[in-house]
């Protein structure tokens, strides 16, 4: 784990501090799915749709989970979601535009900390679903 004395709080914020691309950032985004928490890891240049969300999943309803109901499903404020050791057992997707990179950066549970990562361990250690869902 990597502290930084900024904050890397959004992936523009991260890839600044780290020094690499935007897309090299890992986002973990929280989502609602027919009621339950979902963590998306995808891209930091890329954006989830919702609808191929839905779909990949069969679900009737998605939406993105606010800041407290983020908090509840994985224990960390959001911009310092971690891709996996979340709070309560929580479905984990990974968009495959990640697997396109030799490594990765995620967020390691505080506002100003990341780690560095493959993304096939990323995969293996989050027990995320690949998915095509940007």
């Amino acid at each position: 784990m990597t502290r930084f004395a900024a904050t890397t709080r959004t992936a523009q914020d991260a890839a600044l501090q780290i020094g690499c691309s935007v897309a090299e950032i890992v986002k973990s985004l929280v989502f609602l799915v027919d009621g339950a928490p979902v963590v998306v890891l995808c891209s930091g240049a890329a954006r989830v749709d919702e609808a191929k969300l839905k779909s990949v999943l069969a679900a009737t309803g998605v939406r993105r989970a606010t800041a407290d109901e983020a908090k509840a499903a994985t224990g960390y404020a959001i911009g310092g979601v971690p891709p996996f050791a979340h709070a309560t057992e929580v479905r984990v997707m990974v968009d495959r535009g990640l697997l396109h990179f030799a490594a990765v950066w995620a967020a390691a549970g505080l506002p100003d900390a990341v780690f560095p990562i493959a993304p096939l361990d990323l995969v293996r250690l989050s027990g995320a679903i690949e998915a095509d869902v940007t």
